[in-house]
């Protein structure tokens, strides 16, 4: 027997449901893409790109994988831009946000020893090893370590929503990121294809759902002790 055709009713429901779903795919990042619009700028490549970034007290560095007890090139390019900022005066404190696994795999402890080995004085490093992605490290930042203006330094299609969950979060946020594109195409293009259902995510934890960190802990004094220091 042939088979039957869909009604038109059927297909105009599945045709309105394909643009709703399409709509709500592309709205939260549309949100973060607008929300961060004016607070965020490009890492070089030519010297004198860190003027354009206004002072802060901290650079919150985002985590990423590192590898062999190595920053992936990704991870190391958001190292350099951050050692750069400290060196040009326009913050003071690096806030080292990522994940501590265990033994083996400490992402905040490999770029600690990555700055440190760049001349970055330990004194201006501080580590958070709970920054299981950018909402908590955005959270975590403001409530347990005491941030209040901050550099988020990211890559270039990450930044729209690491500033918007940042500010979402309660910081005053600008962010800096590499353009990665540049220099690793088909890795970058990857990345912000995720960046979709990414912005999705990020929108019910800080609008609909205000999550809680995955871990939250006691208030801690290492932030504002590194402030403090002359």
């Amino acid at each position: 027997m042939p088979s039957r055709r869909p009604s038109r009713p059927a297909l105009r429901r599945a045709f309105q449901a394909t643009v709703l779903l399409s709509v709500l795919g592309i709205a939260p990042f549309t949100w973060a893409w607008l929300t961060s619009s004016g607070h965020r700028t490009v890492a070089g490549p030519r010297p004198g790109w860190e003027q354009r970034v206004p002072a802060a007290p901290v650079a919150l560095v985002l985590g990423a994988a590192v590898r062999y007890g190595e920053p992936t090139p990704m991870l190391a390019r958001r190292l350099d831009i951050a050692a750069a900022l400290h060196r040009a005066g326009r913050v003071r404190v690096l806030l080292l946000s990522g994940a501590d696994h265990g033994p083996g795999y400490d992402e905040p402890a490999v770029m600690r020893a990555y700055l440190l080995d760049r001349g970055v004085p330990g004194e201006a490093i501080v580590s958070d090893p709970a920054g299981y992605d950018t909402w908590d490290s955005c959270v975590r930042a403001r409530k347990v370590f005491g941030a209040d203006r901050v550099i988020v330094v990211s890559q270039v299609f990450h930044l729209p929503r690491a500033v918007t969950l940042c500010r979402m979060a309660g910081l005053e946020p600008f962010g800096v990121g590499d353009d990665s594109s540049v220099t690793w195409p088909v890795g970058t293009y990857g990345y912000a294809l995720r960046e979709f259902p990414a912005s999705v995510k990020a929108f019910f934890d800080a609008v609909v759902l205000r999550s809680r960190p995955r871990l939250t802990g006691p208030p801690q004094t290492s932030l504002r002790e590194a402030l403090a220091r002359p």
